[in-house]
């Protein structure tokens, strides 16, 4: 089905019509994961296209990125979004980590209702652009508040133009998540760690054979290793800042543990169990930006019980113990500075918080 965790067009049947079951896995087959998006883009420059669609002009206050905090690909956006200080330009909003076969829902805010979209359901703003949207109602989406159309869900292009394309709203000391100089070899590790981690681990997770599965696990642990490897000697992925590299990994391996080592069978190891990686993966969280944006209880929630295919009785496990993540991980003594030449984000946005309780604590 289209994608994992989003993949929310087809109903599977199931007592109210509505189940997720058989929306994951094929038996027999290899999990394939649909990427053709919606691939308008909002721009500097925007024009109206040739074909009679809508230009989408970079403009403050017009568009409300949707992205619930359980799903990776959506987790990534809120990061950049709050690294680049795009708060005040880009509003959020926050579906809950339970979806059916039809939609992601509102159902965290009062009345079950998006505040500014005014809709229940993202489907709604799918539907409003492309009546009948047949390929999955995913998140992270961007919509336009004046029309209550979905504008675009191509996760991978939209942070690069939040770099690239919102520069006129960063706010003072923005770091250069996507620097020029370094595209090409941003881009060559981009395309490793998607393919073979960020997208491994659904492959074995929802593999519908056995040899599926073994082929998957080998590709992950192949580049799980090259990763340990890559780190020993670097404290990012990419030159001696954070880059896109760092937030695309680290949305995979903040879900590693709580999710993918057992519900998603990818155990070889924990991540816990990885050093360099596992340093790696607390230095970014202890950075603000990335640590303040992981609800490992919505997380949890979303796969164990949105998973009817690999987790029937959508019972939500109670570990692992979360208290690791703050401990020190001594990578500074490899050098790099986080942001390059600008700061740190400032507190994170009121009523953006993690729920306490939900983030890692002792």
């Amino acid at each position: 089905m289209s994608q994992e965790t989003e993949s929310t067009s087809t109903a599977a049947g199931g007592t109210n019509g509505h189940s997720t079951r058989g929306a994951y896995v094929t038996g027999g087959a290899e999990f394939t994961r649909d990427t053709n998006y919606i691939e308008d883009r909002i721009t500097k420059d925007a024009a109206p296209g040739s074909n009679g669609e809508p230009g989408w002009p970079v403009e403050a206050g017009r568009y409300r990125l949707v992205a619930a905090r359980a799903c990776p690909w959506a987790n990534r956006t809120v990061i950049v979004r709050r690294l680049l200080g795009l708060e005040e330009a880009i509003s959020l909003g926050q579906p809950g980590p339970t979806h059916d076969a039809r939609s992601w829902t509102f159902d965290l805010d009062p009345g079950g209702v998006d505040p500014v979209l005014g809709i229940e359901r993202l489907q709604e703003a799918y539907f409003k652009r492309f009546p009948g949207y047949p390929r999955g109602i995913t998140v992270p989406a961007l919509v336009d508040v004046p029309s209550g159309e979905v504008v675009t869900n191509n996760f991978p292009q939209m942070t690069l133009d939040f770099s690239t394309e919102w520069t006129e709203f960063h706010r003072p000391g923005a770091p250069q998540l996507y620097p020029e100089h370094l595209r090409d070899e941003i881009d060559q590790v981009n395309k490793r760690v998607f393919t073979e981690v960020n997208n491994g681990v659904y492959r074995c997770g929802f593999a519908g054979s056995q040899e599926a599965y073994d082929a998957a696990y080998e590709r992950l642990w192949t580049s799980m290793d090259w990763l340990e490897d890559r780190l020993s000697g670097q404290r990012f992925l990419v030159g001696d800042t954070i880059t896109e590299a760092d937030v695309r990994l680290f949305t995979t391996l903040a879900r590693f543990d709580p999710v993918y080592h057992g519900h998603f069978k990818c155990n070889r190891q924990k991540l816990s169990e990885m050093p360099n990686l596992w340093g790696y993966a607390r230095d970014l969280f202890q950075t603000p930006g990335f640590g303040d944006t992981i609800d490992f209880v919505q997380i949890k929630r979303h796969y164990y019980i949105v998973h009817e295919d690999i987790n029937p009785t959508g019972i939500v496990p109670a570990g692992p113990e979360l208290g690791g993540w703050l401990e020190e991980h001594g990578r500074e003594s490899l050098g790099g500075r986080p942001f390059g030449d600008g700061t740190p984000p400032g507190p994170v946005r009121p009523g953006e918080e993690v729920a306490p309780g939900h983030g890692a604590f002792r």
